[in-house]
């Protein structure tokens, strides 16, 4: 199983999504794959948020070997699942679909654990909320390994 995390710039929500799942498919022992990327290039090649790396920390995570990217239309043959933070991403990705080849496979994250409400994680950049979104995609995350492990 390859999954790929997506939000807006790949530094706050997604890295914190791909940190959180790669713990759990190590302790697991899963033969999986976990990435992330933006549906912006805006922070290219750069670190995640100090405030997610931050975080990831206190929850003994570091995530300090990711660098932002950009989404790739490539990514959606890459990838058995594309998970979306928010809706405005999740279209984006869309986008990238135009022929709707890969629409099984492209998901909201929150809809693991509240199932076709397509609820939004909360960008934590403006707000700080990032102990919030930490628990969120714990959740998801979890919820995730239970459907497909």
């Amino acid at each position: 199983m390859k999954i790929l995390m997506v939000c807006l710039g790949n530094i706050c929500r997604s890295p914190l999504a791909e940190g959180i799942m790669q713990k759990k498919i190590e302790d697991q022992g899963l033969d999986w794959q976990v990435d992330s990327a933006g549906t912006s290039g805006w922070h290219q090649g750069e670190l995640p948020d100090p405030r997610s790396i931050e975080k990831a920390q206190q929850h003994g995570l570091d995530i300090t070997y990711q660098r932002s990217r950009q989404l790739l239309s490539s990514d959606l043959e890459d990838f058995d699942l594309i998970l979306a933070m928010d809706t405005s991403n999740y279209n984006n990705i869309k986008k990238l679909d135009s022929e709707n080849i890969h629409s099984d496979k492209i998901k909201m994250i929150l809809n693991f654990v509240y199932p076709n409400e397509n609820r939004s994680v909360p960008d934590p950049y403006y707000d700080n909320g990032f102990q919030r979104v930490y628990d969120m995609l714990d959740q998801a995350t979890e919820a995730i390994l239970n459907q497909y492990s």
